[in-house]
């Protein structure tokens, strides 16, 4: 098939009508109009979806899909009040828009896996097609085996250039959270004092320089005892002297930031183009109320850093909507696609490590079942998950 041998995202007719039908349920016009033959159009490397009138069998329009990315195409997709207006046999008005309103639009991104390091990827998505970004960069040397940085600024310009690029594809007014915490450096020799460098006060100058605005600290604290694995305060629980007291390090931080702009978050809530989402995504009693959230650590032996999933869902919670695109670009295992799942999200997962992209592609297929054949994966035929996904 020739969309095998361009290597497309879209191989068949069955996944154009997949994305076709995402499209439809997005503008509410899914009850009203059925599909006819999607074809591909490989000079223009776009699939061709018609829409015909349920009532009529009449073709009402368009959505047209890039066949390489399997993204709709709005410029050349006919426009929603089009369809609309031709389904009930009315004329059309040319469409206007009045000066200093905004409708926010909803991201036609699927659940998507790319292997790949997340630098240069994030500049390929499109832009403002993500609605909430939440991360948790590798630590700066806390395990050997878990870091490739030689020098925490060399660390430091990697992190700014995930945050630095991730503003292309943040969609106006939205939220970048990240976890991150003090790390420390052990010493080399007995000659030698151990360093513990603050990571989350030079990360927050990092966001501010990019134009992100500071929104809130939330601080994440494990149970006592969770910290002691450092060996930090050991020192002074057995002999107490003054000038050696180290607390143990049960705490980590959530820096939750704004992509800047001039409109106020109920904006955000009172623009979104279908408030039944809104209504549905209401917190539930029993929130946190303060910005201390209490939350046992989690333990993978597939990767060596994991966050808990209840992390995850909380933050996903608090700052999206369902159906929302949620990013994470440093995906590790997929803690956060597992969150976004089980909330009625949808997941963009980056990860470079291909093992982790593995174990990943095997718990979506456990969670999403059948339905996991409809996620887009991105240069992982490198490793052997052919009976994983589609």
């Amino acid at each position: 098939m020739v969309t095998e041998l361009r290597r497309y995202a879209v191989l068949d007719v069955k996944q154009a009508k997949q994305i076709a039908l995402v499209w439809l349920r997005g503008k509410q016009l899914d009850k009203a109009v059925e599909f006819g033959l999607p074809e591909v159009d490989d000079r223009y490397h776009v699939w061709r979806v018609p829409l015909l009138s349920r009532h009529t069998d009449t073709k009402v329009g368009e959505v047209v899909i890039d066949a390489k990315t399997s993204l709709i195409l709005e410029d050349t997709t006919t426009r929603p009040d089009v369809v609309e207006s031709r389904v009930l046999g009315r004329e059309h008005a040319p469409r206007r828009t009045r000066a200093g309103k905004h409708a926010c639009t909803l991201s036609t991104l699927r659940n998507t896996i790319i292997l790949g390091d997340s630098e240069s990827v994030l500049l390929e998505l499109p832009a403002a097609s993500v609605d909430l970004i939440f991360t948790s960069p590798p630590y700066y040397n806390a395990r050997p085996e878990y870091t490739d940085y030689i020098t925490y600024e060399e660390y430091l310009l990697k992190v700014r250039k995930i945050i630095q690029n991730s503003w292309h594809a943040l969609s106006e007014g939205r939220f970048f959270v990240m976890n991150v915490s003090p790390v420390l450096v052990r010493r080399a020799s007995r000659s030698e004092a151990s360093r513990r460098i603050a990571v989350p006060f030079d990360v927050h100058q990092l966001f501010v320089s990019e134009g992100f605005d500071f929104i809130d600290d939330i601080i994440w604290v494990k149970p006592e005892g969770a910290g002691w694995a450092t060996g930090r305060g050991r020192r002074f629980a057995a002999d107490r002297n003054p000038l050696q007291y180290k607390p143990v390090p049960v705490t980590e931080y959530l820096l939750v930031y704004r992509k800047k702009t001039d409109k106020l978050i109920d904006w955000s809530i009172r623009a979104h183009p279908q408030q039944r989402l809104v209504k549905e995504s209401k917190i539930d009693e029993g929130y946190e109320r303060t910005n201390v959230w209490r939350i046992k650590p989690a333990h993978d032996k597939r990767h060596p850093a994991v966050f808990p999933l209840e992390l995850a869902q909380k933050v996903i919670s608090y700052y999206s909507f369902m159906n929302d695109v949620v990013l994470d670009p440093f995906a590790g295992i997929g803690t956060t696609a597992m969150a976004a799942i089980k909330l009625k999200r949808r997941f963009v997962m980056i990860e470079e490590n291909p093992l982790y992209v593995k174990y990943m592609k095997d718990d979506v297929k456990q969670c999403l079942g059948k339905a996991a054949t409809s996620v887009l994966t991105r240069n992982t035929d490198v490793i052997d998950v052919s009976d994983v996904l589609i």
